[in-house]
Parts: structure tokens; sequence; C-alpha cells
């Protein structure tokens, strides 16, 4: 059974005639006959009395009520594919690092779901290469990270540019400088990022280019821990410049200005490779990808 032959079912119940009903589908009266009979020898009855003027049998009429509701809900789901794609519906799983979820997604996400209340978010913290990894796996949908690694099986965007910083409490002996030398890392205790996070990696390469020992006293998984322990001043840190704009600006962190620090790092938005992209994700790319940069890095 298929949905033509119950269009043709249909149509010979409101003209009575296989040849009428032939003209309106744009097929022969063989092919219309042939459309019932086959009907017919599924279902093992009669549909229809083939005298003049052609009628639906008993069976006929049963057959015909389940028809009509088969075609409603197959036209309802037309409508429902329809409406996915002119008002944008669905879920999101957003992978991203802590910092970002906590210092650019609310700023994202509160026009987002505002103009789009059907569209669902989940966020997962995680590390920017552990994002390219869940996005690969198909466990996240959406990733927000750095893209310093290359990945030919995600497609990806750069939103904007953040750099790595030192970073003290106002107690710490460095925060009477504004500027500092990289041979300074060579003395202070540091408080650094686990090893999987960009930050981390970018200071390891820094410290091994210019042949330092870093003296490390804690290592912490996310830099909104790291923060906590830079403010308690137990050692500096070196972490995103905007995952510190909060603690700046209310005065418990200081930054030391070094220069070989000074490497724009893109930050940007990313899926895998040909995957299929449903109505929400379409237009949560197209929003993000249209925010001028002053919308992420932007005073809060």
């Amino acid at each position: 059974m298929n949905l033509s032959q119950l269009e043709t079912l249909t149509t010979i119940s409101k003209t009575m005639s296989f040849r009428k009903a032939g003209e309106l589908l744009n097929l022969t009266q063989p092919a219309v006959s042939a459309q019932i009979k086959s009907l017919e020898d599924e279902f093992k009855t009669v549909l229809i009395d083939r005298n003049q003027p052609v009628t639906l049998t008993d069976s006929g009429q049963v057959f015909l009520e389940h028809a009509a509701r088969i075609l409603n809900i197959v036209d309802d789901l037309k409508q429902k594919l329809a409406d996915l794609n002119q008002i944008p519906q669905g879920h999101i799983v957003l992978g991203t690092t802590t910092s970002i979820a906590i210092q650019i997604l609310p700023r994202v996400l509160s026009y987002f779901q505002d103009q789009f209340p059907l569209i669902k978010t989940k966020i997962l913290s995680m590390s920017s290469s552990h994002v390219m990894a869940h996005i690969e796996n198909g466990t996240v949908d959406i990733g927000i990270g750095y893209l310093n690694e290359k990945n030919p099986n995600l497609v990806s965007s750069v939103l904007y540019y953040d750099t790595f910083e030192l970073v003290v409490s106002p107690d710490h002996p460095l925060a009477q400088h504004k500027h500092g030398t990289v041979e300074m890392l060579r003395e202070i205790p540091l408080i650094v990022l686990s090893p999987d996070t960009l930050g981390r990696k970018f200071a390891d390469e820094l410290l091994r280019k210019y042949n330092i020992q870093p003296h490390i006293v804690m290592e912490l998984s996310s830099s909104e821990e790291v923060k906590r322990m830079v403010e308690l001043n137990l050692g500096a840190a070196i972490i995103s410049k905007l995952s510190v704009s909060t603690e700046l600006r209310r005065g418990s962190l200081q930054i030391v200005h070094i220069n070989e620090l000074e490497t724009a790092h893109p930050v940007g938005v990313m899926y895998r490779t040909g995957r299929y992209l449903n109505s929400a994700m379409q237009q949560f790319l197209n929003d993000l990808k249209g925010m001028p940069e002053t919308q992420f890095i932007g005073s809060e």
C-alpha cells in the first residue's frame, strides 16, 4: 500500500468514475484500475462496486475512513516540516569552555532565546580540545572555542580574538608593575590550567621557548578555579584576558603586561563537516556569525 493508492481511492469516491479520477490525478484509466486492484488484493476484499455509477462497497467505506485519517496525518506532517523551515525550533547541544560559557554566552543566548523561544539549548562545559572531540562523535551539535588547532573534520568560523595575560592579586609583589618581562616567570609561583587546555599549551610553549622551568604550585581544570586561587594570592596565572574582565573591573585581579604573551588567538564557532543542520542550528549559526565582535568582547 502506498499514499498514491489511498489518494486514488479517495478521488474515485468523490467522482464515482475511474475515468474522471484518472483525469484529476493525471493517470490513465488502466493505471487507476491497477492501483485499486492492488489494494483489493493486498487486503483480500472488494473495495469498489464497478457497476455504473461506481460506488464503494461496505469494505470500501471502512477503508476510506482510515485512508482519510492517514492522508490527514501525512498533511499534518508536511505542514510541521514546512513550519520547521519557517519558524526555527528544536534542540541544540552547545559545547564550550567554562570561561566562554560564563563570560560570553549569557549575552548571546539572552538575545537568541528572546527571538526564538521554541529553540531549546543545552550547554556542556569542557576544554576546547574536548569540544572538538565531542563534535566529531556527535554528542555536541555546535561548539564555541579556540580555533588554533586545525581539524579537517570540522567547519569553523572566527567570531573574535582573545589574548592570554599574566594576572595577579593586587597584593602580589608584581602588582606594582603594569609591564613585566618573560624572565619574571622564572621566579614566581604559577597556578596553571590542565594540560588539555589551549591556555596551558600556549604557556608551556612560551616557557620552553625561553628555557624557563616554571614553579607550578597548583594545576586546575578551569579558568574560574584559577581566578579564585589567584584572587587569594596563592600564585600568578596566565589565562584568557576576556575571562578576567569582571575581576579587573572590581579590582580583585590585575594584569601585568608581558609582550611575549601578546598573541591573538581566534575564538570561533564550529560543527562537524557534512552533518545535517536542523532549523534551530541553522538559525543559531546565522545569528552567531552575524554578531559584531563587540557583542562578544564588549563590556557587560
